[in-house]
């Protein structure tokens, strides 16, 4: 598998991401989710698988565990990869077929392009990422999409999960750039501090953390 289709596989944090949707399940009939796909990256060593009515949206799914779950438990959910990987996108698909969801619809989008089917989005409550926030040189790239999607549906989420790689890398000078803020989301509440989730081997040992992403407002609004 070329290092570009690291999407193939299952990611620390999206089995975390997984979980959370899962605790949080009675809130996701009639959400509208979209689920986004993180940036290319080389592949790792191995991977692992797999874990009532809202339009969520997951961007950059890769396999789409996280938008999977979603659907599962009810949300509207629509999923995307990068539009240059179409074995991402089949992989999208593939995911929903197994788990009895074919008419999930599944985009090609890119962080930082305001495409075509960027704009013809429907409204959104909820964005899915795990994993993206990867490569610094991406990170704005992924929050103008971000900002684009939240200015559209002012009060929509960015629910995303991140493993951290080095302790010099920060968003916050972006997120101030970008009018948004973060909450952080300890592990321990939702029941994700463990090594192991799902009967899965994820996310092992691996420093997974989560945040909200949503519009800063200005006080009084």
């Amino acid at each position: 598998v070329p290092d570009s289709q690291y999407g193939l596989y299952v990611w620390p944090c999206a089995v975390v991401l997984a979980q959370y949707l899962w605790a949080h399940r009675r809130s996701l009939p009639a959400k509208r989710v979209l689920e986004v796909r993180p940036a290319p990256r080389p592949l790792p060593r191995s991977g692992a698988a797999l874990l009532t009515n809202a339009l969520r949206f997951q961007i950059g799914a890769g396999v789409a565990l996280p938008g999977v779950v979603a659907a599962r438990c009810g949300a509207r959910v629509i999923l995307s990869d990068s539009e240059e990987l179409p074995r991402c996108l089949q992989s999208c698909r593939s995911s929903c077929r197994s788990n009895r969801l074919p008419r999930v619809p599944v985009l090609g989008l890119t962080w930082g392009r305001v495409a075509p089917q960027l704009l013809a989005l429907a409204p959104i409550d909820i964005i899915l990422g795990s994993d993206v926030f990867f490569d610094p040189k991406d990170f704005e790239d992924i929050l103008t999409t971000i900002y684009f999607l939240l200015e559209k549906n002012p009060h929509a989420e960015f629910w995303t999960t991140y493993q951290v790689r080095s302790a010099d890398w920060s968003i916050e000078a972006l997120l101030h750039k970008w009018n948004l803020k973060s909450t952080h989301v300890p592990l321990h509440s939702f029941g994700a501090d463990k090594e192991h989730l799902a009967s899965s081997s994820l996310p092992g040992r691996h420093t997974i953390e989560m945040m909200i992403i949503s519009l800063a407002r200005a006080e009084g609004t």
